[in-house]
């Protein structure tokens, strides 16, 4: 595979609320509510849209699968008002309570082959603390026909292209929560929502919450140098290829995108994640507490970190 590439450029991805302000009054903007309708109701910045789809739609890496997700999303986009002309703009209640479901959006686009993605850096908690304003009011889109013949990035993995790396130098990184890494819980939905527990076989854990720091706008993405100084902690280089994955594809969007933005070149993503891979036995797991061994960093890189 060649190292992907990103319609969406990817240091102007994250945008303020200010910044947000400004380019609704100055060109065609869709901005996307990924919070659930009752929450949306309470209050959302006015003229934004509700799709909580961004977030809700599980999807399987088989080439069925992935039809049906690029299907989907094209459908439930078009109807939000995307045409290829507006800037899409997600957000979420707060970048630590969504799971990443507004960057769940930006990745979705970004392999869809969109032009033009935002993400509200901080999210409406942020635009909260910014005093600007809030509505109630339901905003009805006006429906657009979701450009249909993009080229799409190669930012999408199956199953087969993970099993394809294990014990290969690719990095496989697991964001997941430390309950789920250390297999006693198989998913954030409850210990037993997925047949098994545990992480893919020479799998390194950053937890995702260690790309965002606390500000008093609420958290935010850490800048590109505490990114990177993250990942060096197991090893890991803005050179290497990252293959990323979560449960179904959240929060390893929020990691993706704080990647792109840090500089690595070749990060690509498992979207069907441990909800797949953990329901097809003839894969392989690793289970129990990880192993000095298993989960060291490579000593050259630990020793320039």
């Amino acid at each position: 595979m060649s190292t992907a590439t990103t319609p969406a450029t990817v240091s102007t991805v994250l945008i303020s609320p200010a910044e947000l302000q400004a380019l609704q009054a100055s060109e065609p903007v869709v901005v996307i509510d990924t919070r659930d309708a009752d929450t949306y109701a309470l209050g959302h910045i006015p003229g934004a849209v509700n799709l909580r789809e961004t977030f809700t739609f599980l999807a399987t890496s088989t080439p069925e699968g992935l039809k049906e997700l690029k299907a989907t999303f094209a459908t439930h986009l078009g109807a939000v008002g995307l045409s290829g002309k507006e800037t899409a703009v997600f957000y979420e209640d707060a970048l630590n309570s969504g799971y990443g479901q507004s960057c769940r959006g930006y990745y979705l686009l970004t392999w869809l082959g969109y032009p033009k993605i935002k993400v509200l850096n901080g999210g409406f908690s942020a635009w909260k603390a910014a005093g600007l304003p809030v509505s109630t009011e339901t905003v009805t889109p006006v429906p657009a026909t979701f450009p249909a013949n993009l080229p799409m990035a190669d930012v999408m993995l199956t199953k087969e292209d993970v099993a394809a790396v294990l014990g290969t130098d690719t990095v496989l990184l697991d964001v997941r929560d430390v309950d789920e890494w250390i297999g006693d819980s198989s998913s954030p939905y409850g210990k037993d929502f997925a047949p098994r527990k545990g992480r893919l076989p020479g799998a390194k854990w950053v937890e995702w919450y260690r790309f965002m720091k606390p500000t008093a706008q609420g958290p935010m993405f850490k800048s590109p140098d505490e990114v990177r100084a993250e990942c060096a902690t197991q090893g890991i280089s803005p050179d290497d290829t990252v293959y990323l994955y979560c449960f179904k594809g959240a929060r390893a969007s929020n990691t993706f995108l704080a990647l792109k933005q840090a500089g690595f070149g070749d990060v690509r993503m498992y979207f069907g994640s441990w909800n797949e891979w953990s329901r097809d036995d003839s894969l392989p797991i690793e289970s129990g507490l990880p192993t000095a061994k298993s989960t060291r960093a490579k000593p050259a890189l630990a020793m320039a970190a």
